[in-house]
């Protein structure tokens, strides 16, 4: 069972709009054991849409397209729609209904006739009410492939998607499962990691999938399965994982369905009952951002400070001069007095500190670009790491944030 989403307006192609719809309705299809084929985004003209909709059909059993139902007239996708199916427009009473409701309890202001324009439909389509804007939903059958058809704004999409599309997809179809178990790893590169686990991944059986995901300084592995029954397909997966972990128990941090590392690190902290506070300079308040985006961050994390400027960290954290003088402030003696300067500060069980050059110029330290150095301070004392992260000012701040998280979860899930 297979789906190809389509998107439509140029406001997509130039970038002025990200395709958020198309991520959702990935995950809402996978989730009911339907794959997506492919997406396509194409521009508000009719014969790129006619070509989209012959080459989706060709593709898959669902097609669904996004956006052009607006009132404007560069909203064309319903008029094309029709020409597709050698169908005309038809106005519908209760979409009509729906509009002139809208209008009346939320818009309060005259309906003009491009709004009640809208109620016109495909006479083959069935209506799926949007409740929430103007423009209606349409499904069309075509044989055994399904035509869906939803208007561009996401919270509309989404509506009907939910209330919908999914309930009448599980109804009309058989699907199978389709089950994801992601692993999280940190500190090794996707090609070494690669290598350590090539004899394992070279006897998955075919209906199972492996997937490596990195991102800077961290690898997902996902193993994607799919088959009719559910159970036996969760015992391969779960068995597979048995197998393969102890090859990894050097970088494996946890499994993504449990929440990323620092959600995992913040479990951890809570469980056992301790504090974490974090000192930031070059990675200028992400890595206490990291842990504070999180519901229930305050029941561990005590607090951070950004002392971006060298006499900042003299002046506020407590930093000696002298340390800074004789060692640069990006240096290992620096950021181990960040560390224990701010644990005590914050009285936490323990604190994080991070200084480098992110770039692109060393400003008032000697290190090179894309030096860091992370030192983590405990009651019973404090280490510090060294990182060359690098020369483009984004990715060594990010890989310092992931690189601070994996010394972080290294101390607190030892014991």
């Amino acid at each position: 069972m297979q789906a190809e989403i389509i998107t439509i307006g140029d406001e997509i192609l130039i970038g002025q709009v990200v395709d958020t719809n198309s991520a959702f309705i990935g995950k809402a299809l996978n989730n009911i054991g339907v794959s997506v084929y492919q997406i396509t985004s194409v521009q508000d003209d009719k014969q790129h849409i006619l070509k989209a909709l012959a080459e989706a059909e060709e593709n898959a059993d669902i097609i669904i397209v996004t956006g052009g139902l607006g009132p404007t007239k560069d909203d064309i996708t319903k008029h094309t729609i029709c020409e597709y199916f050698n169908d005309t427009l038809v106005r519908n009473v209760s979409v009509t209904e729906n509009i002139e409701k809208l209008w009346r309890e939320h818009v309060k202001q005259p309906i003009q006739q491009v709004n009640l324009d809208q109620a016109f439909v495909p006479s083959t389509a069935k209506v799926l009410m949007n409740l929430v804007g103007s423009a209606p939903g349409m499904w069309i059958e075509k044989g055994d492939k399904v035509f869906i058809s939803m208007p561009g704004v996401p919270f509309e999409m989404k509506a009907l998607m939910e209330e919908e599309v999914l309930p009448r997809l599980t109804i009309k179809y058989k699907r199978p499962f389709i089950i994801h178990r992601t692993l999280l790893t940190y500190g090794m590169g996707e090609s070494r990691l690669a290598t350590k686990i090539e004899a394992w991944e070279d006897n998955l059986p075919k209906h199972i999938k492996l997937a490596y995901l990195p991102n800077l300084g961290k690898v997902r592995l996902r193993l994607s399965g799919k088959g009719f029954d559910e159970q036996v397909l969760i015992d391969e997966i779960e068995e597979l994982i048995k197998v393969v972990l102890p090859l990894i128990e050097d970088v494996f941090v946890g499994f993504e369905e449990d929440g990323d590392i620092e959600v995992l690190i913040g479990k951890q902290l809570t469980k056992n009952n301790k504090t974490l506070a974090v000192v930031e300079s070059c990675t200028g308040g992400k890595l206490a951002e990291t842990f504070t985006e999180h519901p229930g961050a305050s029941s561990f994390f005590k607090g951070g400070m950004i002392t971006y400027a060298t006499q900042t960290k003299i002046d506020i954290l407590g930093v000696l001069e002298q340390t800074i003088k004789k060692y640069s402030v990006v240096s290992e003696e620096v950021a181990k007095e960040m560390a224990v300067q701010c644990r005590l500060l914050y009285k936490s069980d323990y604190a994080i500190s991070t200084t480098g050059t992110a770039g692109p110029t060393k400003g008032d330290a000697e290190a090179e670009v894309g030096t860091v150095f992370i030192a983590l301070a405990t009651k019973e004392g404090v280490f510090c790491e060294k990182y060359e992260l690098g020369n483009n000012r984004t990715r060594v701040i990010n890989k310092a944030v992931n690189k601070a998280l994996e010394q972080l979860q290294k101390e607190i899930f030892k014991n």
